[in-house]
């Protein structure tokens, strides 16, 4: 299995091996098509996300997305944000005056 749901209520699934394009996974019960290279630890989508939508993992909610993605599809932070935290990525912090 190379994705699991941590709690019933989760929007996504965390990636346990890594995905290539056209990789299959299974969600629950049924096959999905990976559409770009996922690493481990990141999440797809259990179904279809739409903007705005709240994502769940751990059965709480810790963001909301910030684009759509499809069942199966990367769900990171281009396309979802924390409602809780700023988001920092390592490209901006390198381009930040000392």
């Amino acid at each position: 299995m190379s994705a699991i749901l941590l709690h019933p209520d989760d929007t996504i699934l965390v990636v346990t091996a890594p995905l290539a394009i056209g990789d299959t996974v299974l969600i629950d019960g049924a096959p999905s098509v990976v559409h770009s290279e996922i690493g481990v630890g990141h999440k797809i989508a259990r179904h279809v996300l739409a903007a705005g939508e709240t994502v769940i993992k751990y059965g709480a909610p810790i963001g909301s997305m910030t684009a759509s993605a499809g069942r199966a599809e990367h769900v990171h932070l281009h396309n979802m944000k924390s409602d809780y935290i700023a988001s920092h990525l390592r490209d901006t912090l390198e381009r930040s005056p000392s």
